[in-house]
């Protein structure tokens, strides 16, 4: 019998100078150049009638998006100590190194953008959304990687074939490589179906819709072999993660999305 797969990699990919880079660092530095690349493709296509510069300041303000609005729903949400920190330690919102972001905020802050964005572009705001929702699973597979590499985020112990051990862990048992379940699914997955789907021009809600609705599934399934931040635990009957409270509101909307899309317009090709 083979021995389990140790997941132990150098966090720091290389350096510059005095300078370290991390491969998680590089991870979203790859998701917004793949984003920009087929963001500009998606454009050309006409999947948004829009000049390269517009395109350009979308991604701009959804990239600020992500950092700052994953970074500030971490902090309220799953950093260690509560929210106290916003009046003992406000300036711990800065330290990025100390604790992690949240999908969930970094969404928000997306949406957030987005809107403003479309309002001074005069366009609806789904209509934006579609099109920027095929490309954000490439940053949120490239970030599981991120994750898989750091040895972080790990899964609960396994006596499956391709469990892992990762020496972060408190204990050398091979685990769920749960990150790599998310990459799959919510990174490999999620974008193919996406993707193929948005081929065409398709009603409006559709694809922001199955985005939604995709990631919630995903995220909920996968959170039963993710062992859930140690700050937080489960949250009830023993299984409840913080993961799948905030994903079901994702589901439900997913869900709406679609069922609106039935008696939306398509938008035209430009």
């Amino acid at each position: 019998m083979s021995q389990p797969l140790v997941v132990e990699f150098d966090p720091v990919a290389f350096h510059l100078g005095p300078i370290q880079v991390h491969w998680y660092g590089l991870m979203y530095l790859l998701g917004f150049f793949f984003v920009a690349v087929l963001g500009e493709y998606r454009r050309r296509r006409g999947r948004l009638p829009v000049s390269r510069d517009a395109l350009s300041d979308l991604l701009f303000y959804g990239m600020l998006g992500v950092i700052v609005g994953g970074r500030i729903w971490y902090m309220l949400f799953y950093y260690d100590g509560g929210i106290r920190w916003i009046w003992t330690d406000p300036l711990a919102l800065f330290r990025v190194w100390d604790g992690g972001m949240s999908f969930h905020g970094g969404l928000l802050g997306v949406l957030a953008a987005g809107w403003w964005w479309s309002r001074r572009h005069a366009l609806h705001f789904f209509d934006t959304v579609d099109f920027v929702a095929p490309l954000v699973p490439i940053g949120l597979g490239l970030g599981r990687l991120g994750n898989f590499i750091n040895g972080e985020l790990w899964g609960k112990p396994s006596d499956a074939s391709w469990a892992m051990i990762f020496p972060h862990a408190p204990d050398r048992q091979p685990r769920h490589p749960s990150q790599l379940y998310e990459l799959l699914l919510e990174g490999v997955v999620l974008f193919v179906v996406l993707w193929l789907v948005s081929l065409k021009p398709r009603p409006r809600y559709l694809v922001s819709g199955l985005f939604a609705l995709l990631y919630g599934c995903f995220r909920f399934a996968v959170e039963f072999v993710r062992v859930p931040d140690p700050q937080l635990g489960y949250l009830a009957w023993g299984w409840l993660t913080m993961g799948q409270i905030q994903s079901l509101p994702l589901i439900v909307v997913g869900l709406l999305l679609v069922a609106w899309s039935r008696r939306a317009p398509t938008l035209p090709l430009a």
